[in-house]
């Protein structure tokens, strides 16, 4: 369940409080008191059998006697009385309830059964949705609805603000009447049984009356569907999450080294920057980064220049940039001379400091020089009280500068009342304001990670290319593996059995034999060819080199038959009980110039797999540079999981080292994610060290753990965001040959313009309903990336005669959050139309809908699109008359 009746929550016609009471401090009688201050003009129905009238209001004595379904009903009654409640209301025809009451969740009826669960039970025949239990209430001062316990109410506004807490909801709410901040809503889900986090999210992306949304989260449940949302969420408006709960502490102890480093909160960091939501870490920065993203316009590059009336601050401004991983804007050599003509004692390097008595027009016109510097993409000013100049006279100064101006201009007056108008200015001009030189920055910075983060949404990747790996291969190993795990209670797969797996996904890795004896060890390094290096094999032994298990550059016989008895005889000095199963052998990488880094996946508890990538080596975990992304990956979501750790930087090449291939580390870490996707069994994995340098990345060492995967689902169940589906790929006859039907991919971005590039304006306008010249970058990535829980689009492709893809019809279906209706478009090359191109793909669509249990299929197109309208006939869909008002036809397919 998802948005459904969530209408009924936010915006209702109609409010019953059952529970209602005039007793000092109750909740029945806060939120009766709450209701009517808080100015709810539509129908309000007390119920208590104790009384006849509240505050001059009839009082009913039980729902059942209500004259009328009431649109939402807030319940503060004891949890022994829930069900009985909720059923009552079902009946009536009340589709949402707020569950104030407390204690729900260890409560118990006479015969031991939970009264929660009992109370979802009577919800669920008549969808009757429940924010709670133990919810703070809710808030929508655009209707004046008060349903909360909160002291006082808010203001209406354009925020919507959703907690998990009741008590930082209302210190929300009085932090924000000091600072006049309003609200669309403001809501505290509790202990979110029914409404959660993604349907909350849902529900805002869609409403006209929010402009931003602000979460506070302490946990998520149901992690696929909370990216799911959070990601439709923050295409569509900015939307910023505090995280509470940020243990720094180690993840529960795994066999592998990445299920240590990945803690829970890199997890969640990771999980918030895919949604493309910005994370902030105070309430204050809370509030400030959706007012500065609010004002903010778009920004074209993340070089910040800075100016002031004095050296102090611009400095301190200029020590938060560069700790807070910004970039300084170096200032084209005409911009220079230019500014020394306005400001002579200024030397052309350093702080730009127009000391304490520059007029207003001095700001304005370094200002206006400033904004047309090809390398400053935004500009701070700052701005210190003094007696010799008006605040306010600069703000009246700089404010048609930063208004007209497509880049942003940030101000900070320092100081409070003297430069209280200067600020009211600011704000009028939309130019964010700040009361210190480090929040101006930190505003700036914002922005430059809030579009990081909407262009890992937006970008197109290139394609990963060298074919598909060998899946039954793997497959084939792990089980295998897991038979042997049966026997003999072993599930961490040492180095050779690890590389095999990691082989059939085209994983470069060293050449590696295991060898039970010296003897066998030093056949198999003839076989491999020397140098080699040599390990011991032992189940018991995690880091070898503790227990002298690593013999490097060996290149004779002899070398490797003593090396294999000496690490015997000390294994057996140091760790007597430990096993020795035999000797790894493999080939000798000797190369002095490659980085040792750490690729590897764990499993979280609440996102399910993820990757990790860092500076690897024997001092991983006391070096601690690693970072978490999301499976699944490609090339631009790899390439920024590397770019956010330290050795990115030496990575990039320093001195005489020249740069790693980044290309080729990106390779591994998106098949790594592919493998783990793919292969459920897996459940831990370290590959530690992988050797990366100009020629390319291998395999070093690696081992992973697995275990029996829960079939009870499907396996891709586990992963916070769905990968791509390649069961729906299909192999079909057309036209004397073959093409393939298959989801569409962000590699298909080159395919996908070409595409819209041999339509004609007419077929354009018929699928966009408007002329459109070309795509642009952001239509391009809404059109290739897609959320493949929530929406689906199939390609008919096949292989152009210059050897590239070549995409000749495409049709899409996007569903409500429910799957109960999805709408759906189909677009045909413009000279392939008639060879049954779209009645192949909208079959394959229709198919695919009913499988997914989506009730209907509806679509719209214009009149004169005839192509369209025959193809729906065709194929079973109702058709509509136009429509007067939108001047469409309507068509639709119910799937039974």
């Amino acid at each position: 369940m998802s948005v459904r009746n969530l209408k009924q929550l936010f915006a209702p016609k109609s409010v019953a409080l059952v529970g209602a009471s005039e007793r000092p401090g109750s909740v029945g009688a806060t939120m009766l008191r709450n209701l009517r201050e808080g100015g709810f003009k539509r129908r309000l129905y007390p119920v208590n059998p104790k009384y006849g009238t509240l505050d001059g209001l009839e009082v009913w004595p039980d729902v059942a006697r209500l004259p009328a379904a009431p649109d939402l009903a807030i319940i503060c009654t004891p949890p022994s009385t829930l069900p009985g409640i909720v059923r009552s209301l079902g009946e009536l025809g009340t589709r949402a309830a707020i569950v104030m009451s407390a204690g729900v969740s260890t409560a118990r009826d006479l015969r031991g059964r939970s009264i929660k669960q009992a109370m979802l039970d009577a919800a669920n025949p008549y969808l009757l949705r429940i924010l709670g239990p133990n919810s703070s209430g809710l808030l929508a001062p655009g209707i004046g609805l008060n349903a909360s316990i909160a002291m006082g109410g808010a203001a209406a506004g354009r925020i919507a603000f959703v907690s998990e807490s009741g008590a930082l909801m209302a210190g929300v709410l009085d932090w924000a009447r000091t600072r006049n901040v309003g609200f669309s809503t403001i809501l505290a889900l509790g202990e979110s049984s029914d409404v959660d986090f993604g349907d909350v999210l849902d529900y805002l992306a869609s409403d006209p009356g929010t402009s931003a949304i602000l979460v506070h989260a302490e946990s998520v449940r149901y992690a696929r569907k909370f990216m799911s949302a959070a990601r439709a969420a923050a295409r569509s408006k900015p939307t910023l999450m505090l995280k509470a709960g940020r243990s720094l502490e180690a993840a529960a102890a795994g066999a592998c080294l990445s299920g240590v480093l990945a803690r829970p909160d890199d997890v969640y960091d990771a999980a918030i920057r895919r949604a493309g939501m910005l994370r902030v870490y105070t309430t204050d920065q809370l509030f400030a980064a959706v007012e500065t993203l609010a004002r903010a316009k778009p920004l074209f590059g993340e070089r910040l220049a800075l100016l002031g009336n004095g050296a102090g601050p611009v400095v301190l401004a200029s020590d938060a940039l560069q700790y807070g991983g910004g970039q300084q804007a170096e200032l084209a050599p005409e911009t220079v001379s230019r500014l020394r003509d306005l400001v002579p004692e200024w030397s052309g390097t350093g702080e730009l400091n127009l000391r304490g008595d520059a007029p207003p027009e001095r700001y304005r016109d370094v200002i206006d020089v400033l904004l047309h510097d090809p390398q400053a993409n935004a500009v701070v000013m700052i701005h210190a009280p003094n007696a010799v100049v008006d605040p306010a006279d600069v703000a009246r100064a700089v404010a048609p500068l930063a208004k007209a101006s497509s880049r942003n201009v940030l101000a900070c007056w320092l100081g409070l009342q003297s430069v209280g108008e200067a600020r009211t200015i600011a704000y009028e001009a939309g130019m964010p304001a700040y009361r210190t030189p480090e929040a101006a920055v930190n505003g700036f910075l914002q922005i430059v990670n809030f579009r990081r983060n909407q262009q890992l949404l937006m970008e197109v990747p290139a394609s990963v290319g060298d074919g598909e790996p060998d899946r039954e291969r793997a497959r084939g190993l792990v089980r295998a593996a897991l038979e042997r795990g049966r026997r003999t209670g072993r599930y961490l797969l040492d180095d050779p059995d690890t590389k095999a797996i990691l082989d059939a996904y085209g994983i470069p890795t060293v050449p590696t034999r295991a060898a039970a004896t010296p003897d066998e060890a030093v056949a198999m390094a003839a076989d491999i060819g020397y140098p080699v290096a040599v390990k011991i094999l032992s189940p018991d032994v995690v880091q070898k080199s503790d227990v002298g298990g690593v013999s490097l550059d060996l290149d004779t016989p002899d070398a490797v038959r003593a090396a294999t008895e000496r690490m015997a005889r000390r294994l057996a000095e140091l760790k007597p009980d430990a096993r020795l199963d035999g000797f790894i052998v493999q080939a000798m990488a000797r190369n002095p110039e490659a980085h040792e880094l750490i690729a590897g996946a764990a499993t979280d508890p609440v996102f399910g797999p993820v990757i990790l990538f860092g500076q690897g080596g024997l001092a991983v975990e006391a070096v601690n540079d690693h970072a978490v992304a999301l499976p699944p990956l490609n090339t631009v979501l790899a390439r920024d999981l590397i770019a956010r750790t330290r050795v990115a930087r030496q990575l990039a090449g320093y001195r005489n080292h020249p740069a790693a291939d980044l290309d080729a580390i990106a390779a591994v870490l998106v098949q790594v994610a592919r493998l783990i996707a793919e292969v459920p069994e897996i459940v831990e994995l370290d590959i530690n060290p992988l050797l990366a340098d100009a020629n390319g990345a291998v395999v070093l060492d690696a081992r992973m753990r697995i275990a029996m995967a829960d079939r009870a689902g499907n396996a891709l169940d586990r992963l916070a965001i769905r990968p791509y589906p390649v069961e729906l790929e299909e192999v079909v006859p057309w036209q004397g040959g073959t093409i393939l039907l298959r989801p569409i991919r962000p590699e298909d971005g080159a395919a996908h313009v070409a595409f819209f590039n041999a339509l004609t304006p007419d077929d354009v306008r018929y699928r966009m309903f408007v002329r459109v010249r070309e795509l642009q970058p952001a239509q391009l990535a809404r059109f290739t990336q897609i959320d493949y829980d929530r929406e689906m689009a199939f390609i008919a492709t096949r292989t152009a005669p210059d050897g590239d893809p070549e995409t000749l019809a495409v049709a899409r279906v996007v569903a409500d959050p429910d799957n109960m209706s999805a709408e759906f478009a189909v677009t045909v090359r413009s000279d392939l139309k008639g060879k049954g191109l779209g009645v192949m793909l909208m079959n394959k669509l229709i198919a695919y809908c009913r499988a997914r249990g989506t009730r209907e299929i509806v679509g719209e197109a214009l009149p004169q699109n005839a192509p369209v309208i025959g193809l729906v006939k065709k194929l079973g869909f109702t058709v509509g008359p136009v429509d007067e008002d939108e001047g469409v036809r309507k068509f639709w397919l119910e799937l039974r």
